[in-house]
């Protein structure tokens, strides 16, 4: 189980209702702060991440914790017949659905508000189920894991983009020079949420990633799972199907 990190120490509400507030506050500014401080690589996770549903064609596609809906989007790549984004920020989404309607997809691409660890949806109902940067938010990972179990079909996969802990030296020590001193600067710099872009690296710190994360997938009844790293370590993907 991964430690429980809040964006927002001071405050007595749970990490849900935390998390929450943080995205609605950075909303803004939250893609071109993506993109800023990836140096733009975070497109090319994005792509690789979407690669992964390539060989099960699906119809139906979930993505939990949208955000700004940049995976979503991504997803239409693959053609499917309805993509649904949820996430537990309205800031977030009214982004998300901007950008939908300036793309002219907002008849596949739907998006709503709704709790990743409670789904509104029926059992085995999508093709496939994304995350793209969000299960370290969940305030429950296990939780999560077996709400994205439920409603996914049989033969239906999950595949899960997640910011990882580089391992090698000198990766490792520069990875978390950039992240625990450069990275909060910028993000107070532009988000002007002092505490958002400090709680991204406690976040990542905190995370179960790698085999931990791929034996969390098996124990919430996922099979053949794998876990691909990208960019020496800093990101990966995890995928698996029910």
């Amino acid at each position: 189980m991964s430690r429980t990190v809040k964006p927002y120490k001071e405050l007595a509400t749970g990490k849900k209702e935390q998390v929450a507030q943080m995205f609605n506050n950075i909303a803004g500014k939250y893609d071109f702060l993506n993109h800023f401080l990836s140096a733009g690589i975070d497109r090319s996770w994005r792509r690789k991440a979407i690669d992964e549903l390539k060989e099960i064609h699906p119809r139906r596609i979930l993505d939990v914790a949208t955000g700004t809906g940049d995976l979503a989007f991504e997803a239409l790549r693959l053609k499917p017949g309805k993509i649904t984004g949820v996430d537990i920020s309205e800031g977030m989404l009214a982004i998300a659905r901007e950008k939908a309607l300036k793309r002219g997809v907002e008849q596949i691409v739907q998006l709503r508000k709704a709790d990743s660890e409670k789904l509104p949806f029926s059992d085995n109902s999508f093709d496939a189920v994304t995350v793209g940067f969000g299960v370290r938010n969940f305030e429950n990972l296990e939780n999560g894991l077996a709400d994205m179990y439920r409603v996914l079909r049989p033969g239906g996969k999950l595949v899960v983009l997640e910011f990882s802990k580089p391992r090698a030296f000198p990766v490792k020590q520069l990875y978390s020079f950039y992240s625990f001193k450069i990275l909060p600067f910028f993000g107070r710099l532009f988000s002007r949420d002092k505490k958002a872009y400090s709680y991204l690296p406690e976040s990542v710190a905190a995370f179960p990633d790698g085999k931990d994360f791929a034996l969390l997938m098996e124990k919430g009844g996922f099979r053949e799972t794998k876990v691909r790293h990208l960019t020496l370590g800093i990101c990966a993907i995890y995928t698996g199907k029910k």
